[in-house]
């Protein structure tokens, strides 16, 4: 790299079997780019850094000293003050280049910017493929505003070339944008007290709701039990109630301790009905409600829900939902 950059001499290292000029000599007066610094190894880096403060550089295998006068751009896509922490890259070189900093958001921080690229590529390919440009409807435009980009506009460029050249319509409606969408782990901002969200705890939507579903059961036998000893203690107290006549108790009192035994007994022998179990009615019924809720509007079911909207729309198509 220092070779690259700086140059070298005739015999400075085995395959230099003539003397070179470096970029930094042959853009005097211009500017160079230095994408991924913060891969630039150490040795380099502080060559580099002597360029920035005075314009001197060496070839490799000389001690000429040359000036070069240039305006210098780098790019990275890691946290260089992390980097600076772990010493991988030099602090006061970090200070010597951040003096104007552009932070570049990825695409999935770019809202409108998404659909905009996809029309924009979409031509780009239509042109070389000799077809029509491919087009997604609103509702296959919310899936790709969603979806979160790991590789940024170059997954989003590549995809545009695999929908224009595997796609037999002109038109993308609805999920099929999802057969062109890697498939990704999802990821829920949720936080439920009791449930571990980091590494090892529960890891989708699917095991939260077997959480909540357990939670709600143990509640719900808790309810019973306490409406059973209520309803016990209740009959207890009228069943032993002294009559105000102790040698000539009334009929209607006998005859309601017969009704109050008979009714404890079958009481007693009637089981407790327990609810059902069935994880997917569970879920069915709460998809059902919060599409109720919202009137169809799939986007705030699904936060209500805690879920991703790509994972609302295939819980809809697995149940039937539609409307």
């Amino acid at each position: 790299m220092d070779s690259e950059l700086f140059g070298h001499e005739k015999g400075a290292f085995t395959s230099a079997h003539e003397a070179r000029k470096g970029y930094f000599e042959e853009v005097h007066g211009g500017t160079i780019f230095l994408d991924e610094i913060a891969e630039m190894p150490l040795a380099t880096q502080s060559r580099l850094l002597r360029v920035l403060e005075n314009g001197e550089f060496l070839r490799v295998g000389s001690s000429k000293v040359l000036k070069t006068e240039v305006r210098v751009i780098t790019a990275t896509n890691k946290n260089l003050l992390e980097a600076v922490r772990l010493g991988r890259f030099r602090e006061d070189l970090f200070y010597r280049l951040n003096t104007v900093t552009i932070h570049v958001p990825p695409l999935r921080d770019r809202g409108k910017d998404i659909d905009l690229l996809f029309r924009f590529f979409a031509m780009e390919f239509a042109h070389k493929y000799g077809r029509n440009a491919v087009k997604i409807d609103i509702e296959a435009k919310s899936f790709i505003e969603s979806y979160r980009w790991p590789g940024n506009v170059r997954e989003l460029r590549n995809i545009c070339e695999q929908i224009t050249v595997l796609c037999p319509t002109d038109e993308i409606i609805g999920e099929e944008i999802l057969k062109y969408l890697p498939v990704q782990e999802n990821n829920l901002p949720i936080h439920l007290p009791g449930v571990q969200t980091h590494s090892g705890g529960f890891e989708n939507e699917r095991e939260i709701l077997y959480k909540i579903l357990f939670d709600l059961k143990s509640e719900f036998n808790d309810l019973k039990q306490l409406v059973y000893n209520l309803l016990n203690e209740s009959d207890k107290s009228e069943l032993y109630r002294e009559p105000t006549d102790r040698f000539h108790p009334p009929v209607a009192t006998i005859s309601h301790r017969m009704d109050a035994e008979s009714a404890t007994k079958q009481r007693t022998e009637i089981p407790l009905l327990e609810e059902s179990l069935s994880l997917e009615r569970k879920e069915k019924d709460l998809i059902s409600k919060a599409l109720r809720k919202y009137q169809n509007n799939r986007k705030k079911a699904a936060t209500e829900l805690g879920i991703s909207e790509r994972t609302l729309y295939r819980k809809i198509k697995q149940y039937g939902l539609e409307s």
